[in-house]
């Protein structure tokens, strides 16, 4: 019988994190199958990986590979998953276990119940270095809790309710019917894996439960602002996949429509907020071009995300605009939770 959760765990130089990932979620029996992906990390990573494969013999295994990126160890991970669902836990992340055991026991009801959902939501936490009080990231109000549901039943989702990997644990043929397939060597991609699947996802079920621990505040970390303005074209390049995958696919409800351009008008404005930070001739050119795109692409797309709240507040003209939407972005991260 094949497991009834895959976790993989894409993991680049991670000696001094790997083991919290992995105690979050091993000891789970047969039910939980994890798979370590080394994405040809040069440290310990693989050592440490190995003694909890011998540790957990036939429940925690490790797969190597040449470096090519998040995307692509997630990409291997996916072709190596053998559970009924799928969840991304980054290596300096992890799970609350009572959380967890909560997620098995509504996944297993789910697929003894007629086959199971195709999409279970649940809540993370923001646990940001120095900051004794945590943020939570929950779907109250949104989607209805402990209840199947259709994106029909779905209801306003707020601009801090925006369905990051995080949240998401998905139906495994669900990814693969989707076609996902992320691209190598890109930062950033977490955001394809949030948003293309969701075109082949008919039933969700929100549990109310705060299941995954997102650790940010690294120096060296991908969402740090410093380093995002240092990976601008990788920014860039996956906010253009977003356009091309929501302007070239139909879909199948008006609410997931409606929560595809509330996701893409957040990254659309993160992204314009970095390239104003930046700041440089070609910085703005970009931004420009981003947004003139859209409305050549897709003018219903453009019209509803560029007249949005966010849409607007990153594209106040002239300098002293400019100045105005970046200090009105600090006060989103703090009222929104953007990284």
């Amino acid at each position: 019988m094949n497991p009834l959760l895959s976790v993989v765990i894409p993991a680049y130089q991670a000696q001094d994190c790997l083991a919290r990932a992995l105690d979050s979620v091993v000891g789970f029996g047969d039910e939980v199958e994890v798979i370590v992906v080394d994405d040809g990390s040069t440290d310990g990573t693989a050592d440490l990986a190995r003694r909890y494969v011998e540790r957990f013999a036939g429940q925690v295994h490790l797969l190597s590979k040449p470096n090519g990126g998040h995307g692509s160890a997630i990409n291997a991970g996916l072709e190596r998953a053998t559970g009924t669902y799928l969840k991304v836990v980054d290596a300096d992340d992890w799970l609350d276990r009572d959380a967890l055991a909560q997620v098995l026991d509504t996944l297993r009801a789910q697929v003894a119940d007629g086959g199971g959902v195709d999409l279970l939501v649940s809540n993370f936490v923001y646990e940001k270095v120095g900051k004794r009080r945590k943020t939570a990231v929950r779907y109250r109000g949104a989607l209805r809790r402990g209840r199947v549901s259709t994106w029909a039943q779905t209801r306003h989702f707020g601009k801090r309710q925006y369905l990051m990997m995080h949240a998401l644990t998905y139906r495994t043929d669900v990814l693969r019917r989707s076609g996902l397939r992320l691209p190598e060597r890109t930062f950033y991609v977490d955001n394809l894996y949030a948003l293309v699947p969701l075109s082949h996802v008919h039933t969700l079920y929100y549990l109310d439960v705060d299941l995954y621990r997102y650790f940010i505040g690294r120096p060296d970390q991908s969402v740090q602002e410093s380093v995002m303005l240092r990976r601008l074209d990788q920014q860039l390049r996956v906010n253009w996949l977003m356009l091309d995958h929501v302007t070239g696919t139909v879909a199948h409800d008006r609410r997931l429509r409606r929560y595809q351009l509330h996701y893409v008008e957040i990254i659309c404005a993160v992204t314009s907020i970095l390239l104003l930070r930046a700041g440089t001739a070609q910085a703005l050119a970009e931004k420009e071009a981003l947004w003139s795109q859209m409305r050549a692409q897709d003018p219903e797309l453009y019209r509803k995300v560029r007249w949005s709240g966010l849409g607007q507040m990153c594209n106040l003209p002239g300098a002293t605009g400019r100045r105005v939407s970046v200090l009105a972005y600090r006060v989103a991260q703090r009222a929104i939770g953007f990284s």
